[in-house]
């Protein structure tokens, strides 16, 4: 009996909690309204005119073309678009073109030797060529315009910089690095391959170094 008694208590005391729990206020137990999206926004009249207006205009000749409007609208919605970016570009191409042609009138001028020097360099690799000693004039060619490019930007080489690095100098007109590509090309034939160079080895190397210095060819 008394085991039944307990057992009723504990009945009476849970049924007692639950309903405290029932009718706590911050917990929610009736079911939830179903969803409902927010209705499409309304398209303003005035631009539902503009849309009747245009229907009314173009839809004929959608037809024509075998389309329907929906179609034609949005191949003209398309056309209106590329339309308005000819027309952007037309007035900002100039102000872009004007903004490179200051661009490029401010950027430094690329570096060449001085014409005295670049001068008095090839007399005298003219005057080595003139007697035969083509390997000579092509490697002095080279020595004294690696020197040259030492002396006017120290800051392009380093002590172990090679004729092939300066070749590819970015800070080098492009005369400047076929020259160097060129008069190197040669010179190493000339130590390594212990091949002589003749006289069109040196008239190329010539050549090179006096567009890249921007002389006028002599005989």
């Amino acid at each position: 009996m008394a085991a039944r008694g307990q057992m009723a208590g504990a009945a009476r005391d849970a049924a007692s909690d639950w309903e405290a729990v029932r009718g706590a206020a911050d917990i929610q137990y009736a079911p939830l309204p179903p969803f409902k999206p927010d209705p499409p926004g309304q398209v303003p009249e005035w631009l539902q005119a503009l849309g009747r207006m245009l229907e009314a205009i173009f839809a004929p000749l959608g037809r024509l073309l075998g389309m329907s409007w929906p179609v034609f609208s949005n191949i003209l919605i398309a056309l209106a678009v590329l339309l308005a970016l000819f027309i952007l570009w037309r007035l900002a191409g100039p102000a872009i073109e004007a903004w490179r042609g200051r661009s490029r009138e401010e950027a430094p001028e690329a570096w060449v030797p001085a014409e005295a020097e670049a001068l008095a360099l090839l007399e005298d690799a003219d005057r080595l060529a003139g007697e035969g000693r083509f390997d000579e004039a092509t490697h002095l060619l080279l020595r004294r315009s690696v020197g040259q490019i030492r002396q006017a930007r120290p800051d392009w080489l380093h002590p172990a910089s090679t004729a092939r690095e300066i070749s590819v100098l970015s800070s080098l007109p492009d005369s400047g690095r076929e020259a160097f590509a060129t008069i190197a090309a040669r010179v190493e034939r000339s130590r390594f391959a212990l091949r002589e160079l003749g006289a069109d080895d040196w008239a190329a190397a010539r050549e090179a170094y006096a567009r890249f210095a921007r002389l006028e060819l002599r005989a």
